[in-house]
């Protein structure tokens, strides 16, 4: 089993159910990429879920779950992508500018207590508060094992993917160092040099002593 809105781009995939909510952000598609929007149709939208949903069972354990999309789950969908990447970036101390990125969003979600006091998380409701509550639950249990700080956003806008960070320190910002990080570095360098080329006096050629 894959999740395939991450494969697209191949960032490391994050561990357990919280590739589900890896997986949405990656529904986007990549401004360095000719990818769709998987988010875009309804089809589009029922081929990523019908592959990401009996995945995220696989990893978690859960029941496989068929969920039907209808064209009124997209826009709420959509809605919750961009709430998620606007949280991740504000983490990073990146903002949009926009105030929107101070807005929450809450879903309904069911727990319960079994009878060896072990409790357990099931989301709640139909198509996409059903998927609201499955991404916020996963993002809620991978914050109290430490796992939810290491999921951003690649600092390049032309790619914005979603990763995984694996650094012993989380101080990751690309997904890919070798080609996001690396094309970075060199734009900055590029400006360095432009800007010092600027800064340097204009040599004298009236001839004049």
């Amino acid at each position: 089993m894959t999740w395939p809105a991450t494969e697209r781009y191949f960032p490391t995939a994050v561990p357990g159910g919280l590739g589900l909510v890896q997986d949405i952000l990656n529904t986007a598609p990549s401004g360095g990429a000719a990818e769709a929007d998987l988010l875009g149709d309804v089809a589009a939208a029922q081929d990523w879920i019908s592959v990401a949903l009996p995945t995220w069972a696989e990893k978690t354990g859960r029941t496989a779950v068929r969920l039907t999309l209808t064209e009124e789950d997209l826009p709420k969908l959509r809605q919750l992508r961009e709430q998620l990447r606007r949280a991740l970036h504000s983490r990073c101390g990146s903002t949009s500018g926009e105030s929107e990125s101070a807005r929450s969003t809450s879903c309904a979600l069911q727990v319960n207590l079994h009878g060896d006091a072990a409790l357990t998380t099931e989301p709640e409701g139909e198509g996409w508060r059903w998927l609201t509550s499955a991404v916020l639950c996963e993002a809620l249990l991978a914050q109290t094992t430490g796992e939810w700080r290491r999921l951003k956003i690649c600092r390049n806008e032309r790619c914005a993917t979603a990763f995984y960070d694996r650094s012993r320190n989380n101080s990751g910002v690309w997904h890919s160092t070798r080609d996001c990080g690396n094309a970075a570095n060199l734009r900055a360098s590029r400006q360095r040099r432009r800007a010092d080329a600027e800064a340097e006096p204009t040599p004298d050629v009236s001839g004049r002593a």
